[in-house]
């Protein structure tokens, strides 16, 4: 089977849409003409070949920009290069294994303190908006919350009494609950008080509400602080640093796996050595 022929099929399938067509197509191409260098055909192509042509794939490439390409790079030409042989030789023939490097995972972009807070001090005011957005912004870093579950708080969510939140995960999703902060209690008891009376115009249970009365949404968030995600990780972050273990940052943060939370675990080591350097005789 010419491979090239196969490919122009492929590509001319209904089942693709514009722009995967537009996305596949020069990864495929760039697929068989590899295939025509080393003078394979496309009938014989199995996991060895597949092995072959992602080693290619991760191979510096001297004089050329960038020297080496990105694992997500790599990741998605092998994915659009599966799919066409799927098409071409039929899902039996196409392997399972692993081709792509595993992505490394970044290390978590965490504000420095003095951030947060020039950021919460340029929230401050009196009138329901700016009381909202302080005890919004303030909950998030407090709490450790992600954007959707801290707009997503009902009234009864937050127990002063006992300084804890309930975050809802929803329907198959584990709830956690969380400890409320000082700072952050002081400023949702302010917005409560004279904030959010003045935002309700019904009977919304919500805890953060619009302008218009209904329950905030996501991009509120997103305009008071960039990639709010960095407070979740500040959170995180400034409490290793404090002297937390990762198993509690687990349980706070509401990973399920401790995997998950274990891109801190750099954080974790500069404060287990920190300890040693304090606490051993012959450190």
């Amino acid at each position: 089977m010419d491979a090239r022929l196969a490919a122009a099929r492929f590509l001319e399938s209904p089942m693709l849409s514009d722009g995967t067509r537009h996305v596949y197509r020069y990864d495929v191409e760039e697929f068989c003409r590899w295939l025509d260098a080393r003078r394979t055909k496309l009938d014989d192509v199995d996991v060895r070949v597949l092995v072959d042509y992602a080693a290619h794939l991760g191979a510096a490439r001297p004089g050329r920009r960038p020297a080496k390409l990105a694992g997500s790079t790599i990741a998605r030409k092998l994915s659009a290069v599966r799919a066409f042989l799927r098409h071409a030789l039929g899902p039996g023939r196409v392997p399972d294994a692993v081709l792509a490097p595993r992505r490394a995972r970044r290390l978590p972009d965490a504000p420095r303190t003095a951030e947060i807070e020039a950021t919460l001090e340029g929230l401050e005011g009196d009138d329901a908006v700016s009381l909202r957005n302080r005890a919004l912004v303030e909950l998030v870093y407090s709490a450790g919350l992600r954007s959707a579950e801290a707009v997503g708080l009902d009234l009864a969510d937050v127990d002063f009494e006992q300084e804890l939140v309930h975050v809802r995960r929803g329907k198959g999703a584990k709830d956690r609950v969380v400890p409320l902060g000082e700072e952050a209690a002081h400023w949702l008891a302010r917005y409560l008080r004279d904030g959010r009376p003045e935002l309700a115009t019904g009977a919304e249970d919500a805890l953060f509400l619009s302008m218009r009365g209904r329950r905030l949404d996501t991009s509120t968030l997103r305009r008071l602080f960039p990639h709010p995600h960095r407070l979740r990780h500040a959170f995180a972050t400034h409490l290793l640093e404090g002297g937390a273990d990762l198993r509690t940052i687990q349980e706070l943060l509401g990973h399920s796996s401790l995997s998950t939370t274990q891109v801190y675990s750099h954080v974790d080591a500069k404060r287990l050595r920190r300890v040693y350097d304090r606490s051993h005789p012959r450190s």
